[in-house]
């Protein structure tokens, strides 16, 4: 692909297998918003950006070739063929591919493993509309103003020194002290969010539940969109549906090295297709 640089926005060209409104609001980020032009606004790595896709071309605003090369490529995941995927995996189930079919636009985001840990923590027995406004409310009073009205993510370290109570203004209820929880132990190192990039699958997940709260499904969402383990299978409500309906007798284990990605084609297309259920 080629990248251009103009004043105040990057062009990529020749960009396939992404769709923004699938990849940015299917569930595995809760930072960006979509705009009456379909373009997204939203922070990532203390990065404020918009991003609008134009065919095959990848708009990126208030970024720069360097920018790109450290953020971006590997945020949207460029690096890897997912067309190629479709085509290994469509194959194990006739569901499977009519699901990837569906969304073909769907990427799985590398974003930062300490912000997807806090999010899932907080996704848990909620709404994505109420998610975004807890987390939202968590960057406004906590993170740093990278831009005006504009906050970063705020750091596990500068969560550790909080108390439940301090997180009040959140209204994130019982999940408060889970935040808390999850903010001292990685600004500790009791749990090493570096070490579940490579450790044995298991033994990463492990590390994620020494966390209060944290229990199989936020651990894998951790392992899926902040560390890029795509063997991850995470099963919340749409997913439990989805295996007991459509998919009788399977498992994660049966979707293979790309179950990740299976995966998010099967959510989506659960999620928009309820009626598969009633």
């Amino acid at each position: 692909m080629k990248v251009e640089e103009k004043s105040n926005y990057i062009k990529i060209c020749g960009v396939s297998d992404l769709d923004l409104a699938q990849t940015l609001d299917c569930g595995q980020s809760f930072r960006w918003v979509e705009q009456d032009d379909g373009s997204f606004t939203g922070v990532a790595f203390r990065k404020y950006v918009t991003v609008k896709l134009c065919g095959s071309d990848l708009y990126i605003y208030n970024a720069t070739k360097d920018d790109f090369k450290n953020i971006w490529f590997n945020y949207f995941d460029l690096g890897l063929d997912y067309g190629k995927i479709r085509e290994e995996i469509r194959k194990l189930h006739p569901f499977l591919n009519e699901a990837a079919k569906y969304a073909p636009g769907i990427r799985i985001l590398r974003q930062e493993p300490y912000e997807v840990l806090c999010t899932f923590i907080i996704s848990q027995n909620n709404n994505i509309k109420r998610i975004k406004g807890i987390v939202q409310r968590l960057c406004e009073n906590f993170g740093d103003e990278i831009e005006e009205n504009i906050f970063a993510f705020p750091t596990a370290e500068k969560i550790a020194e909080l108390t439940d109570n301090d997180l009040a203004p959140l209204r994130a209820g019982f999940r408060n002290r889970y935040i808390i929880d999850a903010a001292r132990k990685v600004a500790s190192g009791e749990v090493d969010l570096e070490k579940c990039r490579i450790a044995d699958y298991e033994k990463a997940r492990k590390e994620l539940m020494k966390i209060t709260g944290v229990g199989v499904k936020v651990a894998d969402c951790t392992l899926l969109f902040g560390m890029h383990r795509i063997e991850a299978f995470p099963i919340d409500v749409w997913m439990k549906r989805a295996l007991e309906k459509l998919f009788p007798g399977m498992s994660g284990d049966d979707f293979g090295e790309y179950a990740g990605i299976a995966q998010q084609y099967i959510f989506h297309f659960s999620r928009m297709h309820p009626e598969l259920f009633e």
